[in-house]
Order: C-alpha cells, then sequence, then structure tokens
C-alpha cells in the first residue's frame, strides 16, 4: 500500500512539520547521529525522512495513529513502532550552563490531558497538566520543559517541583506574581496599607510585562500543535511530545 504523504515531495514538510526543506534536513541528520537508523527487528519500511514526518505529522495533527498511518502507507502497528523509537531523539536537550548576560522567562501551560495519573481538574475546567516551560529573554528558544504535574498544581510549587529550577540556576528569571517566594524576578504587588503602586513601580511593572509576553508568545507557538489541545498520550507521552515540539520550535526560529 502505498502513502499519500512523503518527505520526498517538499510541499508536504513545511504544513506538517512548521519547518523549511533546508531545516527539516537538519532535524533528520540530528536524529540519524542519535541512532535514528538503528534497526530492532523487522527493518524500518520507510524512509529516516518520512519516520520524522509522521511523528510531526501526528503532533501536528492530533489525528490518531490509525488515522496518521494510512496517509505514510503503513500499519497502526509499525506507526506506534516508530512513534515509540522516534520520539524521543526528537527531544529538547537539556540546557548548557547559562552565560553571564543570559536572562530567562518562565511561566506554566495547561495541556488538556485523558491520562488521569498526570491529570487534575483546572482552571480550564478540563484535565488537564502543568508544564512548566522556560524560555531565553533575548534569543526566545525554549530552553527546558519540566516533567508534567496535576493541573492544579499552582506554577510556584510546579517550578520546583517539576525540575526547571534546577535549569534557571546562575541566571536570573522573569516569573509572573503567583511565583512568590520562589526567587525570581516577579512585578510589584500593593503591601498591606498600600493604596498604589509608585510610578517607578508601576513602570518597572510595565517593562516586566513586556519581557514576559515573549514566553506567552512562545506558548502560543507551542499550541498550534494541536496534540497539545486534547493530548491522547500516556504517562512520559506527553512530555516527549512536548520536549519534540520544543525542539522543532527553536529550529524554526533559527533557521
Amino acid at each position: 500500500m502505498g502513502g499519500v504523504i512523503s518527505a520526498e515531495e517538499p510541499k508536504w514538510i513545511e504544513p506538517f512539520s512548521g519547518l523549511s526543506e533546508v531545516q527539516f534536513a537538519r532535524l533528520v541528520a540530528l536524529v540519524r547521529r542519535r541512532g535514528g537508523d538503528a534497526q530492532r527487528g523487522r527493518p524500518w519500511r520507510l524512509s529516516l525522512e518520512d519516520r520524522v514526518l509522521l511523528v510531526a505529522t501526528y503532533w501536528r495533527t492530533n489525528l490518531t495513529l490509525r488515522q496518521v498511518a494510512p496517509l505514510f502507507g503503513v500499519s497502526k502497528s509499525a506507526a506506534d513502532r516508530i512513534l515509540d523509537h522516534l520520539a524521543p531523539l526528537l527531544a529538547l536537550s537539556p540546557a548548557r550552563r547559562p552565560r553571564k548576560d543570559t536572562v530567562y522567562i518562565v511561566d506554566g501551560t495547561l495541556v488538556p490531558t485523558r491520562d488521569r495519573s498526570i491529570a487534575a481538574s483546572s482552571k480550564n475546567y478540563r484535565y488537564s497538566t502543568n508544564l512548566q516551560v522556560v524560555i531565553d529573554a533575548n534569543s526566545r528558544l525554549i530552553v527546558a520543559i519540566g516533567l508534567p504535574l496535576p493541573g492544579s498544581r499552582n506554577d510556584c510549587r510546579a517550578f520546583t517541583e517539576s525540575g526547571v529550577d534546577s535549569a534557571c540556576r546562575g541566571a536570573p528569571t522573569i516569573a509572573d506574581g503567583g511565583c512568590q517566594g520562589t526567587g525570581l524576578l516577579i512585578p510589584h504587588r500593593k503591601q498591606r496599607g498600600q493604596s498604589h503602586l509608585s510610578p517607578q513601580q508601576e513602570a518597572e511593572n510595565a517593562i516586566h510585562r513586556r519581557a514576559r509576553a515573549r514566553v506567552e508568545h512562545a506558548l502560543s507557538r507551542l499550541k498550534n500543535w494541536k496534540i497539545l489541545r486534547d493530548c491522547r498520550l500516556k504517562g512520559n507521552g506527553v512530555h516527549q511530545a512536548m520536549l519534540g515540539i520544543a525542539r522543532l520550535h527553536n529550529l524554526a526560529l533559527t533557521g
């Protein structure tokens, strides 16, 4: 059975991976270096390029693997094997030690998740997972993504429990006002008995809001991948998907 979608036809690459043909080739080369061509058991029917595109298409469209597999001319079980093998290889690499002039921005996002073991009813009235995302304020690249936590967990606790606090060590990190007591840079708030903020504090809060908008924009771009709007993956699947999508996001920004 032949497939409809193939990386051999460049027209399919950008709609389903968000990358140009050149960027996609760099991604495939990275996955190959990480062992993407390794075979365990039956040989792969698809080329590595098509397998990477299959995973990207699954994340981009949030179709079931039973729906995606025929588009590439493979069975559902083969698509399962491809996803299990390549998702960890597409994951974002751990953050390096920040430079002295680096500033990070952190924020949490809720991903509707059907696996109740890692999700909880949250403020969006759905069972969701809280994922903490850290970006570089200058380059806007994603630096780290925390382990998934129940959506009812507030960002103050999630920052430390998800593990992203270790990625932020050594760099000033901007956060919203809900992260009091974490040592992060948060906006000024009125103290008890204070009727209003001083003009200087208001001005600093305005700068803070403009800076934090960068992480909001990054989260918005991540949510273009529809699997982050209603994730059917279980266990570590949602985290691997988020790390892989972060890799694609960064590659698209750097060119």
